[in-house]
């Protein structure tokens, strides 16, 4: 796993996982900015990814950021909205 980051030109969260070869490949999550908001239009992991859990990493990644920042998400991506969901110990972010 290499480091969450906000890529901020794009609007944009990422972070990289190693997939079953050892290749380094991206999960993000595209965000709309609405003042402290930060509004989850979209998250999406490399299909090399898909099944390993790294989507669900990415996520705790993405609220434990958003606590640390001080921002609130409201998700609007199917994905987003489940997840954040199933995991009420980041109530606290959620818009």
């Amino acid at each position: 796993m290499t480091d969450f980051r906000d890529v901020l030109a794009q609007q944009r969260f990422e972070q990289g996982f190693a997939d079953a070869t050892g290749r380094i490949r991206t999960v993000f999550a595209d965000y709309a900015v609405q003042g402290g908001t930060r509004v989850i239009l979209h998250v999406e992991a490399d299909p090399a990814l898909r099944g390993g859990g790294a989507a669900g990493s990415f996520m705790r990644s993405l609220a434990e950021h958003a606590r640390a920042e001080g921002l609130k998400l409201a998700p609007r991506c199917s994905y987003a909205v489940v997840w954040l969901k199933r995991h009420p110990e980041y109530d606290d972010v959620v818009a």
